[in-house]
């Protein structure tokens, strides 16, 4: 009972991201990453699993309107921006 369970909510989220993936990897790729803008058709069938998987969180960020990828915060970035501050 639980185990038919998971696997229909597995299902149903992997359909629902399916379902994102393929207008996303037509438009909304270009639309949150200027460089993903030009790929070729090969580099948007390799990045529909990964947007299967992760879509909860590209919907958020195209819907947003995010334009460029998120900046890395690790300490050495954050060291050398206090230090561009002083």
């Amino acid at each position: 009972m639980i185990a038919a369970f998971l696997l229909a909510v597995s299902g149903l989220y992997l359909l629902c991201g399916l379902v994102f993936a393929i207008p996303f990897v037509l438009v909304g790729v270009g639309k949150i990453d200027p460089h993903a803008n030009h790929g070729s058709w090969g580099f948007r069938l390799l990045i529909i699993p990964g947007t299967t998987f992760l879509w909860p969180l590209l919907a958020r960020r195209w819907f947003k309107g995010v334009h460029e990828p998120p900046e890395e915060n690790n300490p050495h970035r954050c060291a050398a921006r206090k230090e561009a501050r002083t």
